[in-house]
């Protein structure tokens, strides 16, 4: 027992001594890298189109994403004729394997070596599977039984979310982290990324209705949509995955060592490490949040078609949202550098959001539809930002354990895109369909109950206000940047 004690006492030696020399190296690094400072420029690494063609993957995710959290429940509901209560079900107990999958794909992307790198091979292959499970959620045949159809629908749409979407999205999104190290890079590629983002957004919430009733509007109109988009997907997947290229780890550690301790750990340290970064759980908070946000306002087909008495109008209020979302994008790098960073950037930004949601529920009962797309447009516009730099917030945080625990885990801490995307549009999913189930909302009819146009009131006018408050007092926490000078500032004294 004394020797097995002995034993213990040197690994534990042994683990400090190599924690005390990897900061001591960061130190030195950290040191050069301040009086290298103010002598030249960051360090560029990409060119325009590198950053145009990284941006062009979101266009993929969105491919699937927009179309599934748009779309899918009003096919489920009014063409395959299933519960929306079951179905709001069926998805929360899906997204129980979400964040096992996301830390999971994420340590693997960590550890992965090859020609490709660490994260593209996982964003290229994955993407396969993304546009075949796609298709199977909106190739629901129509003579199977009840039971056979929830079984088939809850088996694809968890594959989509908790495998194939989760290693493409979280591998997409680290490699913010991967192929530069220059901060003013990461905003851009994350402006380029979300360009593209709600751009397709646009496209797939302005022709999808239109596309499908050209086709006849049944089952098979459906399916033949999705199989457009799933191969406009893997094309345009592809592009991105070969149009940028990771640094080396040697460069990336800023010590021009590989070190391998960073990749030695497992499934449940690299839980420990995301869940002792307070920033992770406000990124991986506010995505949720965001995301069920974005749900609900998916869900304004109903409003349009039962409130407003014209689903057209879907398509209007798409390009009031997305438009604004995007010329924000375009001037977000400009911002950031004019606000000398990220944090009180984003704080008025989704002030401005909140404050302009609010005033779509007063033009809402003022029965002013106008007004209703104007304050869309304003509360889109102070997204903005955020949506445009949280990558590099992201990649702030990944910092932020590098300097508190010397482990890089970029892939890792990109989890918190995909997992937050996914539980919360899960989320946002689910409680459309139990709060449309719960309200009497019955798919066959044409009007609907008192009760049932209550219930959309709330979900696309008041709800969305309650979580914009939500995220902007998230916001006021999250001064990432300011913590890692500190850390920085801290270690450069001792």
């Amino acid at each position: 027992m004394r020797t097995r004690g002995r034993d213990r006492g040197r690994e534990t030696e042994a683990e400090s001594h190599q924690i005390s020399h990897r900061f001591k190296r960061m130190k030195t690094t950290w040191r050069n890298q301040e009086k290298a400072k103010g002598k030249m420029e960051e360090k560029k690494y990409l060119k325009w189109y590198n950053k145009v063609g990284y941006g062009s993957g979101d266009m993929a995710g969105n491919v699937v994403y927009s179309f599934l959290s748009s779309f899918i429940m009003i096919y489920l509901t009014n063409i395959v004729g299933l519960n929306a209560g079951i179905v709001g079900t069926l998805i929360a107990v899906s997204k129980l394997f979400d964040g096992v999958t996301d830390i999971f794909f994420g340590a693997m992307i960590d550890k992965t070596r090859s020609r490709l790198g660490k994260a593209r091979p996982w964003m290229l292959y994955a993407y396969i599977g993304c546009a075949v499970t796609l298709v199977a959620n909106f190739a629901i045949p129509t003579n199977m039984g009840k039971f056979a159809q929830y079984a088939w629908f809850f088996i694809a749409y968890t594959l989509l979310n908790a495998v194939f979407f989760t290693a493409n999205n979280i591998a997409y999104a680290a490699l913010v982290a991967l192929v530069t190290k220059n901060s003013k890079e990461r905003v851009e590629m994350g402006s380029w990324r979300f360009i593209f983002a709600f751009s397709t957004v646009l496209i797939i919430q302005s022709v999808t209705v239109k596309f499908v009733q050209i086709l006849g509007g049944g089952a098979y109109a459906w399916k033949v949509v999705a199989i457009v988009f799933a191969i406009v997907g893997v094309i345009v997947n592809t592009i991105s995955v070969f149009s940028v290229k990771e640094l080396p780890e040697e460069e990336l550690n800023g010590d021009g060592v590989v070190d391998d301790e960073i990749e030695k750990y497992g499934l449940v340290e690299a839980a420990k490490l995301l869940f002792s970064n307070k920033y992770y759980i406000m990124i991986s908070v506010t995505y949720i949040v965001q995301q069920t946000y974005s749900a609900m306002l998916n869900m304004g087909i109903y409003y349009m078609t039962y409130v407003l008495l014209n689903e057209d109008l879907y398509a209007v209020f798409s390009w009031a949202i997305n438009i604004p979302l995007i010329i924000a994008l375009i001037i977000t790098p400009t911002l950031v550098a004019k606000w000398k960073g990220l944090y009180k950037l984003n704080i008025v930004g989704y002030a401005i959001a909140t404050v302009g949601r609010a005033l779509v529920v007063v033009a809402a009962y003022m029965h002013s539809v106008p007004l209703m797309i104007l304050f869309t447009a304003v509360s889109s516009f102070g997204q903005g930002p955020w949506q445009g730099d949280m990558g590099a917030v992201v990649a702030n945080c990944s910092e932020y354990t590098y300097l508190t625990k010397g482990k890089r885990i970029d892939g890792t801490m990109y989890s918190c895109t995909s997992f937050g995307t996914k539980l919360g549009g899960g989320i946002g999913t689910a409680l459309t369909g139990w709060l449309l189930a719960a309200s009497g909302f019955n798919g066959e009819v044409v009007t609907q109950s008192a009760s049932c146009l209550n219930m959309l009131h709330f979900m696309y006018l008041w709800f969305p206000v309650i979580l914009a408050l939500i995220i902007t007092f998230i916001m006021t926490k999250m001064n990432v940047e300011k913590a890692n000078e500190e850390l920085k500032s801290r270690r450069l004294k001792g």
